[in-house]
């Protein structure tokens, strides 16, 4: 993993002037976050309040009834700790009479309206405040397509979107996020005892070395084969980045 070591302090001044100059550049100077108690947006509310000042960010906890006590508290403390505005929005009943609607749906369909209700309720708050909505998806999710498009995938920019999950970590840590919100297992808590690396199949310090590998340094499959990596969990991450590439993209419009 040595190879995808970051630099923490020039990487740290390069979002915090991203942050800034893209808030500025709407015309802005307020920022909201959607907090889970992760280290994802964890680390993100710790830089907008560096480019911006505590009082111009708003962190905004939306709880469900599967989200864990752990990650509500984890999410007051960062607030408390930063000092930032706290919003709290409980989405279970907007969930709840959507889901009564729809009927018959499976757990990823009912975790991607919940990610989409907590969007709405983020650009809300922006309306009402008069400010950007701050993605957390890092690198890793963004490839993997491990997002849901116009839910958490729905913001104004994206502070870690050019570093890898671990890459993350490594800021986080050098930003003095809790050691408990970093080794913390990840989830997006849309069910009970989800994980992201359960539903993924693989851990986040392998794929980010494959990713690096494939991606940053553009190797082929013979040379990461040689690397050590198996050709099935190859292809599966192959497979995971083609088939998820529409989510990356706006949406093609026909010239006429």
């Amino acid at each position: 993993m040595e190879k995808i070591e970051i630099n923490s302090k020039r990487v740290k001044e390069k979002i915090v002037e991203f942050i800034r100059q893209q808030v500025k550049g709407a015309g802005l100077s307020k920022a909201v976050v959607g907090l889970s108690g992760g280290v994802d947006s964890s680390t993100v509310a710790y830089l907008a309040k560096e480019a911006l000042g505590a009082e111009n960010i708003y962190g905004v906890i939306l709880p469900y009834k599967t989200t864990s006590k752990e990650d509500i508290e984890d999410a007051k403390e960062i607030i408390k700790t930063l000092r930032i505005n706290p919003v709290e929005i409980e989405i279970a009943p907007v969930v709840d009479s959507l889901l009564s609607s729809l009927k018959d749906t499976d757990k990823i369909r009912k975790g991607n309206v919940m990610a989409r209700v907590r969007m709405i309720a983020l650009y809300d708050q922006a309306a009402k405040y008069k400010a950007l909505v701050l993605g957390t998806s890092n690198k890793t999710e963004l490839f993997l397509g491990y997002f849901t498009k116009f839910g958490d995938g729905g913001v104004d920019l994206e502070p870690l979107g050019d570093l890898y999950k671990t890459q993350v970590r490594q800021l986080a840590k050098d930003l003095r996020v809790p050691e408990k919100i970093i080794k913390k297992v990840p989830t997006a808590g849309l069910w009970p005892n989800q994980t992201d690396e359960g539903e993924l199949g693989f851990t986040y310090e392998e794929v980010d070395r494959l990713l690096y590998h494939m991606i940053d340094e553009k190797k082929n499959d013979e040379e990461l084969i040689e690397l050590g990596f198996k050709k099935e969990f190859i292809e599966k991450v192959r497979d995971k980045i083609k088939n998820t590439e529409h989510k990356r993209r706006p949406a093609p419009v026909i010239k006429l």
